[in-house]
């Protein structure tokens, strides 16, 4: 099911995507523009509290519009699942129990080789690099779905 547009035909309000870069310290967050072309990091949240983390999500679908989260889905290079995946999926499931909104779980292969890229062409190194990876890991897992969806 394809997320519909804010503004778009007969009015409908668009429903924002949000995605998740699960990780056992924090968890990177990151959300779509208004016009759903765009990736925007928007900081990272406790992921050693569960309780405060859902209520944190609930309140994105309530203030933010937030319609679907996709979540990060920790594969080997083979694309198997460990004991990573199955957290990623049962927390996958509370956060849509505890929302009412779709999630899905997305190949979260080379998303945080990738940021580490971004960060370092733009300068960013050390304490602050690593401060900043685990939303700009959940920037660019929300733009290649993004992406995907408009080819």
């Amino acid at each position: 099911m394809e997320p519909s547009g804010r503004g778009g035909k007969g009015g409908k309000v668009r429903k924002r995507v949000c995605a998740l870069d699960l990780g056992a310290a924090r968890v990177g967050v990151a959300i779509d523009d208004e016009l759903g072309l765009y990736a925007h990091a928007r900081g990272v949240l406790d992921g050693r509290d569960t309780k405060a983390l859902l209520r944190h999500l609930a309140d994105m679908v309530e203030e933010d519009g937030v319609g679907r989260f996709l979540v990060g889905l920790p594969l080997d290079m083979k694309g198997g699942e460990g004991d990573a995946a199955r957290k990623a999926r049962l927390l996958a499931q509370r956060i849509a129990d505890a929302t009412g909104v779709e999630v899905e779980l997305i190949d979260e292969r080379l998303s945080t080789v990738q940021a580490r890229r971004a960060l370092a062409a733009s300068e960013v190194h050390g304490k602050k690099a690593r401060a900043r990876i685990d939303e700009v890991s959940a920037a660019t897992l929300l733009q290649a779905w993004l992406d995907a969806r408009r080819e």
